[in-house]
């Protein structure tokens, strides 16, 4: 099988064999809005079959493998959010790497960007380990939660505008369940400023009339209940970025430590 089956002990599971499964966008409106908790709702994520395309690719890859992985068993699911239940500080990003969280199980673990991301969260006190390798690895964090605009690995990094429409409630639905608490969205790279935008809109925060530009660093004020949240923008930590020193590891440091400071 090219997939782990739902229910069948990997760390952190958060779906069984009675899961309901979204078949199509349709599926997928009916099932994200009828999730009352987060539990339910990345449960459905988990499991979701909506776009063929994204299913065809995500469970090739756990089949064929990287040589470097070759023993080892692919989640080939798509890759809910993850992290605290009461989130200050929501991260999101575009979508897991192929040989990532669509391995792992766990949004940015077991790629680059995601040795670069942790590394900065626990600096700044938002992760407990340095290092996030594999689901079970002990890594929590603390006080954030880290989640994806698309949930399911896509062809060369890139989904298309149907599959970003099909996955949009999910999105939108988890940063309702999470709105209470948070007080900082980071957007982790232009697609996720993109991405977050409408769905914060559609979680019920109310935003500006226009979106700003991106920017590393860049804020917008938002609201939500009365309450201000702070978006801001960070250039991704992808292995492009790092090598160039488009991103370095202080200035994901600071801008983590801004959205901390924020979050208080």
């Amino acid at each position: 099988m090219s997939f782990v089956p739902p229910g069948t002990g990997w760390p952190g599971d958060p779906a069984t064999a009675d899961t309901p499964v979204a078949h199509d966008p349709v599926d997928v409106r009916r099932l994200a809005a009828t999730s009352g908790t987060l539990a339910e709702l990345t449960a459905r994520q988990s499991v979701c079959r909506a776009c063929p395309r994204l299913v065809e690719w995500r469970e090739d890859v756990a089949e064929v493998r990287r040589r470097a992985f070759m023993d080892e068993t692919y989640w080939g699911r798509p890759v809910p959010g993850w992290g605290d239940e009461r989130p200050r500080v929501l991260l999101v990003g575009l979508a897991p790497a192929a040989h990532g969280g669509n391995r792992t199980g766990r949004i940015f673990t077991g790629d680059r960007s995601g040795d670069w991301l942790f590394a900065s969260l626990y600096r700044v006190g938002l992760a407990a380990q340095e290092t996030s390798t594999h689901a079970g690895d002990g890594q929590r964090l603390i006080g954030a939660r880290v989640l994806a605009s698309v949930r399911c690995a896509p062809p060369a990094n890139k989904p298309t505008t149907e599959e970003r429409a099909a996955c949009f409630p999910w999105l939108s639905r988890e940063l309702a369940l999470v709105a209470p608490s948070v007080r900082v969205v980071v957007a982790l790279g232009g697609y996720a400023w993109q991405a977050v935008w409408p769905a914060l809109r559609d979680a019920g925060y109310v935003l500006p009339r226009s979106r700003p530009p991106f920017g590393h660093g860049a804020e917008v004020g938002v609201e939500y209940g009365g309450a201000p949240v702070t978006l801001l923008g960070c250039y991704h930590p992808s292995q492009q970025n790092t090598f160039t020193g488009k991103v370095t590891a202080e200035m994901l440091d600071e801008l983590f430590s801004r959205a901390r400071e924020l979050a208080v």
